[in-house]
């Protein structure tokens, strides 16, 4: 049942299934294969699972379909009420006449999504979607990042670029983000003053022209290339803008870090106590192929 505001669907494996949704969109397809008795309950225990293996594995990806989730209140909102049984004894109860409980579901299902689209648009505040699960958003392909950069200085956003594949050593580091934000003559070139100048950056200064919800973003391009020459560097510095971000949010300031790699598999570990995770385009290893992207007179692939 495509709409106009969903993409059209293929069949394909289900390991290259791109979020829930995509997901679904093969249980739709053949929903004899996914669900052989046609038990809306079923789909709800896989959805279930689905969501419990996120959360197990830090995956920030959204999925809404928990008992008393997003989708159970806004179906509950749209049927007149819920119960206790989940949401798909609801759909169950609901379905008229002529119809499935499973043809039932992705046609409230497409509903709901189209209404959520449309809250999104205009009730979203700028940004946000670099802030939900982590301050630190990864990106391959550089067109996505040079994007998403572009995206945020239309909605007001100081944008600091940063060309971190031209910095050989942790002095070069230090020498572009002093220059790049203004740093005091003092500060001392080490890890513990940029922790300090970028807390007074990110929590008193820096960015006041900026529009009331914007707020300040560094973006890091080729970022692969610094972890490979000062790995410890590279982790603590987004360790360090992470906790920085965490501070300015509580004085109501915006500050995230946007990081390029042209290494599609680069891992870091957790900032700030939160997960270092790819872009919403980008989050499954599988949409991160280098088939994806055309030749690099560099020898990588180049986006």
């Amino acid at each position: 049942m495509p709409t106009e505001d969903l993409p059209s669907r293929t069949v394909k494996h289900w390991q290259d299934c791109a979020d829930a949704y995509d997901f679904l969109d093969q249980i739709r397809l053949r929903p004899g294969m996914w669900l052989p008795g046609g038990s809306l309950h079923d789909l709800q225990s896989m959805l279930i699972g689905y969501q419990v293996a996120l959360g197990v594995h830090s995956i920030g990806e959204p999925c809404d379909f928990w008992p008393g989730g997003a989708f159970s209140q806004w179906l509950g909102t749209h049927l007149g009420g819920g119960s206790a049984l989940g949401w798909a004894a609801d759909i169950e109860r609901h379905t008229p006449d002529g119809s499935t409980p499973v043809e039932e579901f992705f046609r409230l299902l497409d509903a709901y999504r189209s209404e959520a689209k449309q809250t999104t648009a205009t009730t979203r505040l700028p940004g946000i979607e670099y802030m939900n699960n982590t301050f630190v958003t990864l990106f391959w392909r550089k067109r996505l990042f040079t994007q998403a950069a572009e995206r945020l200085e239309d909605r007001g956003f100081r944008v600091i670029r940063l060309e971190a594949g031209q910095w050989n050593t942790e002095r070069d580091m230090h020498r572009a983000m002093a220059a790049a934000l203004d740093f005091p003559d003092h500060y001392g070139h080490n890890l513990d003053a940029l922790d300090d100048c970028l807390g007074d950056v990110a929590c008193y200064g820096g960015y006041d022209d900026a529009p009331e919800d914007a707020g300040l973003v560094l973006a890091f391009s080729d970022y692969d290339r610094f972890t490979t020459t000062c790995p410890k560097a590279a982790q603590i510095v987004l360790d360090v803008i992470a906790d920085q971000a965490r501070q300015a949010a509580v004085l109501r300031r915006r500050l995230f870090s946007l990081v390029q790699s042209n290494d599609p598999q680069i891992r870091f570990e957790p900032v700030g106590a939160m997960p270092v995770m790819w872009n919403s385009d980008e989050w499954s290893d599988a949409s991160r192929r280098a088939s994806d992207r055309g030749p690099s007179p560099w020898g990588q692939s180049a986006g």
